[in-house]
């Protein structure tokens, strides 16, 4: 039997066309040439011609989120923080209650971004000033209790057991003592949320997930892609010693380690609808839990 194919951003092919179409029109954008780049959240689209990269919020997105990206990127602009740059039209353009946002494309080479590329501008954010944006707390459990509740693609007991490492995490949390300066954060930092910009350094791409919170959990995130995708060892301390700390060595590190990979399995249970390609990795993954196996390699989804 073969597997349905994923829906880019939760739409079917044509819908996402439609709703590409109408929202290039509105921005005076020729979508003629238009190219598929990723869909496992928001559909990102190459417009070849205009060199403009269109990304579509995911279906149900808040449209006061997609605002609210546009106006810290425009923020970083301002303040000459180096990232990829908005298309210079308005936005977020609105097609039936779907956001949509328009940025320069950077041509990319086939190797993705390593994570020694990604602690300067990490660094860099994390000692900028706040903006004054209302951004959202940064909350890992609380995102895993929103998955939990909408998980339909695993047995009752899987999801009990996930529960129950929430609760169990949430408590070794309370006792966590941090080590660095509260501040702003990406909130999912990895290879492919980052562009290579030609001179051999890279930018961060993408901000759905900026926040305020600890700069722990960016490093935390950093570290668990290195080891749980199979890129070793190596490109971790490459990252660390770049960056001037290792989060690693930071007795709160195996708390944070867990529950942001905690937050990876259950998010990707809950989008697995969307996906269900997805399905048997994500299964896998929660077995690998079950048995404590902070080494078994993921495979990317």
């Amino acid at each position: 039997m073969t597997e349905p194919a994923p829906t880019p951003g939760g739409y079917d092919e044509s819908e996402l066309y439609q709703v590409l179409e109408q929202g290039c029109a509105v921005a005076g954008l020729d979508s003629r040439d238009a190219r598929l780049l990723r869909g496992h959240t928001n559909a990102v689209v190459l417009l070849e011609k205009e060199q403009v990269v269109v990304k579509i919020a995911r279906r149900g997105s808040c449209l006061d989120d997609v605002a609210r990206t546009v106006s810290f990127a425009r923020w970083l602009m301002d303040v000459g923080f180096p990232g990829v740059p908005l298309h210079h039209v308005a936005q977020p353009v609105v097609v039936d209650g779907h956001g949509i946002t328009f940025w320069t494309y950077l041509p990319q080479p086939e190797q993705p971004v390593e994570a020694q590329q990604l602690a300067r501008p990490l660094h860099t954010l994390h000692s900028l000033p706040s903006p004054e944006l209302s951004l959202p707390q940064h909350d890992n459990i609380r995102a895993i209790r929103r998955s939990l509740s909408a998980i339909t693609c695993l047995p009752p007991d899987s999801v009990q057991f996930l529960s129950e490492e929430a609760d169990r995490l949430e408590k070794d949390l309370s006792q966590v003592e941090f080590a660095m300066i509260r501040g702003l954060i990406q909130g999912d930092p990895q290879h492919r949320n980052a562009l290579h910009t030609g001179d051999g350094g890279a930018v961060l791409c993408d901000w759905d997930t900026v926040a305020y919170g600890q700069p722990e959990w960016d490093l935390v995130t950093v570290e668990v892609h290195c080891r749980r995708f199979g890129y070793g060892p190596g490109h971790y301390q490459a990252f660390a010693d770049t960056y001037g700390w290792d989060v690693t060595r930071w007795p709160g590190y195996p708390t944070l380690a867990a529950i942001r990979e905690l937050r990876m399995i259950t998010t990707n249970a809950r989008k697995v609808r969307h996906a269900p390609a997805s399905l048997a990795e994500v299964r896998r993954r929660v077995e690998g839990l079950r048995r404590r196996d902070s080494g078994m390699q993921w495979s990317i989804l």
